[in-house]
């Protein structure tokens, strides 16, 4: 991300390496480091159990893990990798507040990864003054997003004509929630730590889900892989794979989908991949698509991470849904479903 600190932070740290993508659980460059036994790894992530560095700090030397992303992006990076999850961790409040003025945080005592890099490593090198050279560029990328901001944006948009109301998606959730169709789509993908094979072999469809609330109708079909299988796929969507083997060519799905879908279907997903990969394997999708990710952030005001986060929010137990289809794919159509259902009320509401 151009305002990402971590990457600034490892420019600035020679003896620092910068691991980037969501699952880890395949990085044999990643597991070299947690399992150096001369420089045992930390992570350093607010819980309960966290030692407090600043009173507890390491006596030796360590390899401190740091997940950078937005707070929910964190949580599901750590709940998502077993090797980072096991890890001792640290934390710390932060002696000062914030600067990073671009970007609100949860909370006042939260700051961003270059600061907390900044605190905690003069703790534990046992020299604070140090580190603090690194917030130089750190405070030099915000002013300069401050006065694009502030000068050239706005000057880009000063004579612009109005643009023309759209009409939210929002609101058509609300008029129409007998026309939703849920949609979710598995991908056989290769780790982005392997970027020679994910670009020889692009994420393929094969497994798709569609299901209408209003009558109950699923279509659940398994779609053959036509690129080797990653060995992760099975696992991360939940079908064995042998299942995934012995799908179905990717013209039947097609075939069974233009039976199932109607004219005036309202597609309903979490989000732009799983349309993407199913326009990618052939398939046509009706013009009338809602994103209730985009749409939850919009009535609830706030970032709302994965379905479960935003189900668990509002008191409700993603486990306890009644699965609608195969795998993963099933389980996350049925929470479109549940989710669909509350926003609608919530816009009819008003």
């Amino acid at each position: 991300m151009p305002i990402g600190t971590a990457r600034i932070a490892h420019l600035c740290l020679p003896n620092s390496e910068l691991h980037v993508g969501v699952d880890f659980r395949d990085s044999l460059a990643l597991r070299r480091v947690l399992s150096d036994p001369e420089r045992p790894a930390a992570l350093l992530y607010p819980s309960d159990g966290a030692v407090d560095v600043f009173a507890h700090p390491p006596l030796s030397p360590i390899t401190l893990v740091v997940v950078d992303g937005t707070w929910w992006q964190a949580k599901k990076l750590v709940r998502s990798n077993p090797d980072l999850a096991r890890l001792p961790r640290y934390a710390f409040c932060a002696p000062t507040p914030s600067e990073y003025r671009i970007r609100r945080e949860p909370d006042v005592a939260y700051v961003s990864t270059i600061e907390a890099l900044v605190h905690v490593l003069g703790v534990i090198e046992r020299a604070p003054e140090r580190f603090r050279p690194l917030l130089a560029p750190f405070r030099a990328m915000i002013d300069t997003q401050v006065a694009f901001a502030t000068t050239v944006a706005s000057a880009r948009h000063r004579n612009l004509p109005p643009r023309p109301k759209r009409r939210r998606a929002g609101a058509l959730l609300g008029e129409r929630p007998s026309s939703l169709l849920c949609v979710t789509g598995e991908a056989n993908a290769w780790p982005y730590n392997r970027q020679e094979l994910r670009t020889s072999y692009p994420d393929e469809l094969v497994h798709w889900v569609a299901h209408r609330p209003a009558t109950g109708e699923t279509l659940d079909v398994i779609v053959r892989p036509s690129s080797p299988m990653a060995p992760s796929t099975p696992s991360h969507i939940g079908l064995t794979a042998d299942a995934i083997l012995g799908g179905v060519e990717p013209s039947e799905l097609l075939e069974r989908w233009r039976s199932f879908v109607r004219e005036d279907d309202m597609i309903c997903s979490w989000g732009h991949y799983a349309a993407g990969i199913f326009d990618a394997a052939g398939g046509d999708l009706p013009k009338t698509r809602v994103d209730l990710r985009a749409i939850s952030r919009e009535l609830l005001r706030t970032r709302v991470g994965t379905m479960g986060d935003l189900l668990e929010s509002l008191a409700i137990d993603p486990r306890s849904l009644e699965v609608v289809g195969r795998g993963r794919a099933g389980a996350r159509a049925a929470q479109l479903a549940r989710i669909g259902s509350l926003l609608s009320e919530r816009v009819q509401a008003g």
